[in-house]
């Protein structure tokens, strides 16, 4: 029996099959063509806030060699490419709009429309103008308002040819990591800063969303990086504890402002003492809660959680540059993260296929008017070699990649409603705080000639988007695929 025979063919009509890549990890051209410095370029400057301090001036070069990343996109039969536009590109120095920037992103979006690749937009991937941050940041209301005029100007640009768009990318992420721990950009470490930027990006994702409405996008969302948050023993109040903390500050603190349209209760009271009732004005919540066509779930692991020291010496989480729970400015210092024993990719994070499977069936149980779900993220990072013949044999990321696509057929079949999955990432790239050194692209970017070449878990994912078409109407799917 073929490999390709292994894999699964009943996916919805229409499922949409794509990769993800963000602005600043790709384009490089840091300073070219009018752009100017964003949050990263600045933070990368910090002695010690990226690895071996690296920068974001190159990347993978994307921006000029995008017409050959898009042709790889269609060698491996992508749907859909999810990227992102650069707000210190379209709006560098928070001042006119730079049409030598949007032009950029209209070539990449004409390049997909040509390879029959469904263009899909996300708003904000983290780099924010540093002007706007000597401004005080997202710390400062009036970035949500500047936000809105940013949104507006790549959609009067691109939204004859774009359909789906996306606010924010994992705003836990630029909100509370970067304001309240330090680890991302900007790196500041004041808490109510952090929970001044959590309502803010709130702000701006629903009155954005109401300006595109407006204007006639077809279909908006936003993405949130979920994890299930499992209290070591379920019997230990001090456990159960730690993991409603937890889930509080990574999951609902997010999700449910913007479905629900209030903040949960118990978040309220953890995040009175940094002010976050203070800042919620009239409408804001109104605001934030507006319907979604579809909410983006990035997911890479779930986080076992415990309130008691750690004895084996270890959290499990080497790669804390990715989580909070450890920084005292949400009072939760004392939260672990002990290990189960599962395998690890090279972030230390555990990997449980399943997990995603619980996280998406829960999803549609917990939250009754739950948008169709797409994920958006979904990949690993190990430590890759090349092969004599110049191959790159990956075996660890195409098993992962293999178990989280099944994972989200079992959930499919459970009754989770969802429509898509965009494997993390095209390419290798610049990993945020780790720089270069860790990498999950499925195409190899070879860091000294900036070469591509398609790994084996990429071909693997080409073979996967073409067993799931096999059975269909490909003209049926492409009309699907245009209508959301």
């Amino acid at each position: 029996m073929s490999q390709q025979e292994h894999f699964r063919t009943n996916w919805p009509q229409g499922f949409l099959w794509g990769s993800a890549t963000a602005a600043a990890q790709v384009e490089g051209a840091g300073h070219e063509g009018g752009k100017e410095d964003s949050v990263w370029d600045a933070f990368a400057r910090i002695p010690g806030a990226v690895a071996k301090g690296e920068n974001l001036e190159t990347a993978v070069d994307h921006y000029h060699r995008m017409p050959e990343d898009v042709r790889l996109m269609k060698e491996l039969g992508l749907d859909s490419y999810r990227f992102s536009t650069s707000w210190a590109r379209v709006r560098p120095g928070d001042r006119a709009v730079n049409r030598e920037g949007l032009d950029f992103y209209s070539r990449l979006v004409d390049e997909l429309l040509d390879a029959g690749i469904l263009p899909w937009l996300t708003l904000y991937h983290w780099d924010l103008p540093q002007a706007l941050e000597e401004k005080g940041g997202w710390a400062n209301r009036d970035t949500a308002y500047r936000f809105v005029e940013y949104a507006t100007d790549v959609y009067e640009a691109l939204g004859d040819r774009v359909e789906h768009w996306t606010t924010f990318n994992e705003p836990f992420c630029s909100s509370l990591l970067g304001y309240g721990s330090g680890v991302h950009a900007p790196g500041r470490q004041e808490p109510r800063a952090a929970v001044a930027a959590v309502h803010h990006q709130h702000l701006a994702h629903g009155l954005a969303v109401a300006e595109l409405r407006h204007r006639g996008a077809a279909h908006l969302g936003i993405t949130l990086n979920l994890s299930n948050s499992i209290p070591k023993d379920p019997s230990d109040p001090v456990d159960l504890e730690a993991a409603r903390l937890f889930d509080s500050l990574q999951n609902r603190i997010f999700i449910d402002p913007i479905l629900r349209g209030a903040y949960p209760e118990d978040s309220l009271r953890d995040l009175e003492p940094f002010g976050l009732a203070e800042l919620i004005q009239p409408g804001d919540l109104e605001a934030i809660g507006a319907p979604l066509d579809f909410l983006g779930v990035n997911h890479y692991h779930d986080d076992l959680i415990s309130g008691h020291p750690d004895l084996s010496g270890s959290d499990g989480h080497s790669g804390g540059a990715e989580r909070p729970a450890a920084s005292p400015w949400i009072g939760a210092e004392w939260i672990t993260f002990p290990s189960r024993g599962l395998p690890r990719t090279a972030m230390d994070w555990e990997v449980n296929p399943d997990g995603l499977r619980h996280l998406l069936v829960r999803l549609g149980r917990e939250y009754e008017n739950l948008p169709p779900l797409y994920i958006t993220e979904n990949g690993a990072a190990y430590d890759d070699e090349v092969d004599a013949d110049g191959a790159v044999h990956d075996a660890e990321r195409t098993r992962f990649i293999l178990n989280h696509i099944d994972a989200v057929g079992r959930a499919i079949d459970e009754g989770a409603d969802v429509r898509g999955y965009f494997v993390w990432s095209l390419l290798d790239n610049f990993e945020w705080s780790w720089g270069y050194g860790k990498r999950f692209g499925i195409v190899r970017v070879d860091y000294g000639t900036l070469a591509r070449t398609i790994k084996d878990s990429g071909h693997t994912y080409g073979r996967v988007i073409a067993a799931a078409h096999s059975g269909s109407d490909p003209a049926a799917d492409a009309q699907d695929r245009s209508a959301g």
